[in-house]
């Protein structure tokens, strides 16, 4: 699992069958130091995120496997929202 931040929604009128009732999040890759770290995603929210999450997603095939279609075309996927991070990289950046 990666690290990021939710920065924004994507709103499609037309999309794929598949992503019906899927809301598209945009994603803001985050490093070790919590700091943007490459492009920004689209993902499919699995677990609710809001703008402004701390997040854990996955990409590739596995983030398909978060919904009850495994076989799904997405190749992003929002799999949990962190509320704290405790450890030798948290006292780093300030906790969560």
């Amino acid at each position: 699992m990666k690290l990021g931040r939710v920065i924004g929604r994507v709103v499609a009128d037309r999309k794929h069958e598949a992503f019906e009732g899927t809301k598209l999040m945009l994603i803001q890759p985050l490093d070790s130091e919590r700091k943007p770290s490459g492009d920004v995603l689209v993902g499919m929210d699995a677990v609710r995120a809001g703008e402004g999450d701390l997040i854990m997603y996955e990409s590739s095939k596995e983030a398909g496997q978060c919904f009850s279609n495994w076989y799904h075309p997405g190749d992003v996927a929002i799999m949990g929202i962190i509320d704290h991070i405790e450890g030798e990289d948290a006292a780093k950046t300030g906790g969560a």
